[in-house]
C-alpha cells in the first residue's frame, strides 16, 4: 500500500469538514420549504436540494482538487476516477425520502477514498447538528468528542437499525431474537449511529453503493467497529461498479454473530 502523504491530508481534512458543514447549512434553506421533487431511475427520489448541495460540493472540492477524481449519486459517473489514485466519494443527501418527509434523518456524506479505501470522512445531520468525522488511523468524532462501538456481543434486545421487514421473512430457517429495531431512511446515517453507540448493529441484505457507505464505513472502523459483506467480503471503493451487494455493520463481537446468521445467504449479483 502506497504510503500516505500526511501534510496534504491535513489540507485535505480541512477542506473536506469545511465543504460538508456548508453543505448541511444549504439544505437547511430547502428543509420543510417548498422545492421541486421528481423521481429518476431505479424509482429513487431526488429534489432541487440534492441537486443544489451537489453542485456546492462539487465547487467546493473539484475545483480546489482537480487531480482529484469525483463520483457522486447526482453526477453521471466519469470513468477518469478510475484512473485517479484518490476520489471523493459524495451522497449530497443520504435520506432523500425523509428528507422530503420532513424527518431529520438525512445526511451529507463525503469521503476521500484512496486506492480503493476511505482515508476520510464526514457526515453532517444538519437538522439534529451532528457532525460525524474520521480520519484514518486517528479515531471517530461526534461533535468533536471520541466516539466508540457498543461492545454488545448477543443479537437479542441488540438495537438494530435496519429494515423492520426483513427479519420476518418467511426464508429464515430460524426465527431472529426480540431486537428494538431502528429505522432510518439513510444508510449512511444507519452505520454512524452504530459507530456513536446510539445503535448496536446494521444490516442490509440489498445492494448498496460506494457514497452511501465510504465515509461512514471510516466512522465505524475508526470507532473501533468492523463492516463487511454479508458474508465476510471486504469493501472495496473506486471498482468499475461502484456497488456492493450488503453489509452488516457492529462492534466485533456481535458483527462475529449476525455473520454466523447471514454469512451463507446466497444474494443475486
Amino acid at each position: 500500500m502506497p504510503e500516505v502523504d500526511t501534510t496534504q491530508l491535513d489540507a485535505d481534512f480541512d477542506l473536506l469538514r469545511q465543504a460538508v458543514r456548508d453543505a448541511g447549512a444549504l439544505a437547511m434553506e430547502f428543509y420543510k420549504g417548498e422545492y421541486r421533487s421528481w423521481m429518476k431511475a431505479g424509482d429513487s427520489p431526488v429534489t432541487d436540494a440534492d441537486i443544489a448541495v451537489n453542485d456546492l460540493l462539487h465547487r467546493q472540492l473539484a475545483t480546489a482538487r482537480p487531480d482529484y477524481g469525483w463520483l457522486s449519486e447526482e453526477t453521471e459517473d466519469d470513468p477518469v476516477r478510475l484512473e485517479r489514485d484518490r476520489v471523493w466519494v459524495v451522497d449530497p443527501i443520504d435520506g432523500t425520502r425523509a428528507f422530503a418527509r420532513g424527518q431529520p434523518h438525512f445526511v451529507v456524506s463525503v469521503a476521500l477514498v484512496e486506492n480503493g479505501r476511505p482515508v476520510l470522512g464526514a457526515i453532517y445531520n444538519p437538522a439534529l447538528d451532528e457532525f460525524f468525522e474520521a480520519r484514518l488511523g486517528q479515531g471517530a468524532r461526534l461533535n468533536g468528542q471520541v466516539i466508540h462501538v457498543s461492545e454488545r456481543r448477543d443479537l437479542e434486545g441488540c438495537r438494530m437499525v435496519a429494515f423492520a421487514p426483513m427479519f420476518k421473512h418467511p426464508a429464515w430457517t430460524t426465527p431472529w431474537p426480540e431486537m428494538d429495531i431502528l429505522e432510518r431512511n439513510s444508510v449512511a446515517y444507519r452505520i454512524a449511529l452504530v459507530a456513536c453507540g446510539g445503535a448496536d448493529a446494521a444490516i442490509a441484505l440489498n445492494t448498496k453503493n460506494d457514497w452511501d457507505l465510504a465515509a461512514t464505513q471510516l466512522i465505524l472502523t475508526e470507532a473501533g467497529g468492523l463492516m463487511t459483506g454479508h458474508d465476510g467480503s471486504p469493501l472495496i471503493y473506486n471498482l468499475p461498479q461502484p456497488r456492493h451487494r450488503s453489509l452488516v455493520a457492529a462492534g466485533p463481537k456481535l458483527h462475529a454473530a449476525i455473520r454466523e446468521r447471514v454469512g451463507a445467504i446466497k444474494l443475486p449479483g
